[in-house]
């Protein structure tokens, strides 16, 4: 029943664009438990992403290009179970931790099944899906492993420096999501998918985008000041300058010839560039705290 097609539809591989969220996370608590560092890493990256990619996936039945997947396979009704699977073990593997670090995956994964599902769909409207995907990738996503690393529950969404850090990671992901549906445009209108992308159009998407950019920026230069560690400011800086000087290419690119530039492999390379930037930022930020 699980067949090639719905493991390769999981795209774990590509939970490694998220890890920055956790690794960042992993930085603020700094003396996390080893054994909740793994759960929570596993749990999130090898459970509960995997299983939003594939029950989207299942959903959404794309014939071109997708995030992790160039050519994606034909979906079978076993890729349906597989992500439920896989959404099961990320809850029952959490409660190790606490029952409300598992409650807090059962939220997320329900967002994410509300994203994609037919009778729901946010990923139809473009601003509540764009928001929704900013929000709870980045904020929750933030707070849910923070509160998974330290043990603690609900209250680690109320810690000053968890919401804020949250929020910075909700201002970078408002940035950079639309940009992951600019080589889709094709595949939304075919469904009836208006993303914000769609809405926006190519030229409006990287415009939108350099200004969610420059407003994370400013966020995170502030909030470094604001903690007391001036000093990560510029490793902070010197780590955003490939993603500034990647994106900027990119646009020059797409405004001379967008048929050619607008496409799969130049937006994989956009979030490449991104998480090994800010996984190597946050592991520094780290080290040297």
């Amino acid at each position: 029943m699980f067949d090639i097609s719905s493991w390769k539809h999981l795209r774990i591989p590509f939970s490694f664009y998220l890890l920055p969220v956790f690794v960042f996370a992993f930085a603020v608590v700094y003396d996390a438990q080893p054994i909740n560092t793994w759960i929570v890493f596993l749990t999130l990256h090898l459970f509960l992403y995997p299983s939003s990619n594939g029950y989207n996936s299942y959903f959404d039945k794309d014939e071109e290009s997708i995030g992790g997947l160039k050519h994606p396979p034909k979906v079978t009704r076993g890729l349906y179970y597989l992500s439920l699977f896989f959404f099961a073990a990320a809850l029952l593997l959490g409660l190790a931790i606490h029952v409300s670090y598992s409650m807090m995956m059962l939220v997320y994964g329900l967002v994410s099944m509300a994203y994609s599902h037919p009778s729901i769909r946010l990923k139809k409207y473009a601003y509540i899906s764009w928001m929704t995907a900013g929000v709870f990738q980045g904020y929750f996503t933030f707070s849910m492993a923070y509160a998974g690393l330290t043990g603690s529950g609900w209250e680690a969404f109320l810690i000053p420096e968890v919401y804020v850090s949250g929020l910075l990671t909700t201002i970078i992901l408002m940035g950079s999501y639309p940009l992951t549906q600019v080589y889709q445009h094709r595949e939304d209108k075919k469904r009836g998918d208006r993303t914000l992308s769609l809405a926006l159009g190519v030229h409006g998407t990287f415009l939108f985008s350099s200004i969610w950019f420059i407003f994370s920026g400013i966020g995170f230069v502030a909030y470094f000041n604001w903690v007391g560690n001036i000093w990560a400011i510029w490793g902070f800086l010197a780590a955003m300058l490939p993603v500034i000087l990647y994106f900027f290419l990119w646009f020059s690119l797409v405004k001379s010839n967008p048929s050619k530039y607008v496409s799969y492999d130049w937006a994989m390379w956009m979030n490449r560039i991104s998480a090994l930037s800010l996984n190597g930022f946050f592991l520094y930020y780290l080290l040297a705290k």
